[in-house]
């Protein structure tokens, strides 16, 4: 039984350990500036001011206008956990409609 016992904490506390030293993307990353997206022509902009950490993405969510200092990294999910593509400072970039986020690039 004890080492039932051992093996579990023993893999609770590397599991922690783990994950503990990576965060989700952009979360200790503010950028100066604002994202901007576009959905429709019916809807108002959605604007981040200073963003930090995973936004999740407007569900029509269409164009995406980075005007910060820092890159902005395009997720496929709203979790920021699958990686697309990155919008340099400046640019902008279509995204797909659906479930998405965004996050600084660190």
């Amino acid at each position: 039984m004890n080492k039932f016992l051992i093996a579990g904490v023993t893999t609770v506390a590397c599991a922690t350990t783990i994950l503990a030293g990576t965060s989700p993307a952009g979360a200790d990353t503010a950028a100066a500036g604002q994202v901007t997206v576009f959905s429709t022509e019916f809807t108002e902009l959605n604007v981040w001011e200073n963003p930090s950490g995973c936004s999740i993405l407007p569900v029509g969510a269409h164009v995406l206008i980075n005007q910060t200092d820092k890159p902005v990294q395009v997720y496929a999910d709203p979790l920021c956990l699958t990686p697309g593509h990155t919008v340099r400072p400046g640019f902008g970039s279509h995204v797909t409609p659906g479930t998405g986020s965004f996050a600084v690039a660190e």
